[in-house]
């Protein structure tokens, strides 16, 4: 073998022994030195992958590296989020999911393909939205006590779910344990057969978030009858909150997060983190972000942690005492 290509050789395999001799927070500095896939439970269009496109544009400009939107939708979000648990924690593959994918989903379906506490590391909160609770212009009552009233009195009311499982459905569960109320909830293939019904009265009412619900309502199309959040939103200035109907402290938010396979060095991480919290805090990107009907806020990867925590042990009895499960 000619002399120079001894030495390429050797330069290569020293090359690849360095980088494998170096401590995580050298590797860290020069990270992200290739593509990073930011991997989604949802198909293309709707508030997550709206969320997604927000923040990998402005990742691209900050680290002057691709930030991939990978669409990955099917089994409550669990094929999405498996693929990243099982993928290798070099700071290339990272999840963004929501209520459902992250924290539900392995609850109630019968193959659990991971454990948020587990298989991940938090890297940060990207948005939150809260959900409407509307009603088709035909039902006659006017405010969320006068719905919960007449839902004790008649079995008939029916209210549309996106999927068993969702914040929406959770968020109508709890209600229900807490007020007292009945109804039948009608689960869908998805939020739009469930609105599409919704809108032909083929249903009284349903959660949906602030973004897909204000245009109906702006329209005449449904009607507000509350909203999850804890203060009133901007959009519907009108329309009362579950704490103010006297749900004292109920909060119920879709959320999105970006999650890091097990194992992913810590100063990716916090890199990854600082970058995120900047670009939240920039108006303009807020701006983005209350076209979508979402608040832009950003928790560090401790805060997050101790959030989804919360969210956890939250849910988790409603999901159980309500006995919900998916194939």
């Amino acid at each position: 073998m000619p002399v120079l290509s001894v030495l390429r050789s050797a330069a290569v395999v020293a090359t690849a022994a360095l980088a494998a001799w170096l401590p995580a927070g050298a590797a860290a500095q020069t990270w992200p030195d290739k593509p990073v896939r930011l991997v989604l439970p949802y198909p293309p269009g709707g508030n997550v992958d709206g969320a997604a496109r927000i923040v990998s544009e402005q990742l691209q400009q900050v680290f002057k590296q691709p930030f991939l939107v990978d669409n990955r939708p099917g089994a409550g979000g669990m094929i999405a989020g498996e693929a990243v648990a099982k993928a290798a924690p070099d700071g290339t593959t990272f999840f963004m999911g929501a209520n459902g994918p992250i924290l539900f989903s392995p609850l109630i379906f019968k193959r659990a393909a991971y454990d948020w506490k587990k298989d991940f590391v938090p890297v940060g909160s990207v948005s939150f939205t809260p959900l409407v609770l509307q009603v088709h212009p035909s039902v006659p009552y006017r405010t969320i006590g006068e719905l919960l009233a007449a839902a004790k009195k008649d079995n008939r009311i029916n209210m549309a779910s996106p999927g068993a499982g969702t914040t929406n459905h959770l968020v109508s569960e709890f209600l229900q344990r807490e007020s007292g109320a009945k109804w039948t909830t009608v689960h869908y293939k998805g939020n739009a057969p469930a609105t599409t019904d919704l809108l032909g009265g083929q249903v009284q009412f349903n959660f949906d978030q602030l973004s897909v619900a204000q245009p109906f309502i702006q329209q005449g199309r449904t009607r507000a009858l509350a909203v999850t959040s804890a203060k009133r939103v901007p959009q519907l200035p009108d329309v009362p909150t579950l704490q103010e109907a006297g749900f004292k402290d109920f909060e119920a938010e879709t959320f999105t997060g970006i999650l890091a396979p097990a194992g992913t060095p810590k100063e990716i991480v916090v890199r990854f983190s600082d970058a995120l919290r900047r670009i939240l805090a920039d108006k303009a990107v807020q701006e983005k972000f209350q076209t979508l009907g979402a608040e832009a806020r950003a928790m560090s990867p401790d805060e997050f942690q101790r959030f989804l925590a919360k969210e956890d042990a939250r849910w988790t009895p409603v999901i159980k005492q309500s006995n919900i499960t998916a194939e």
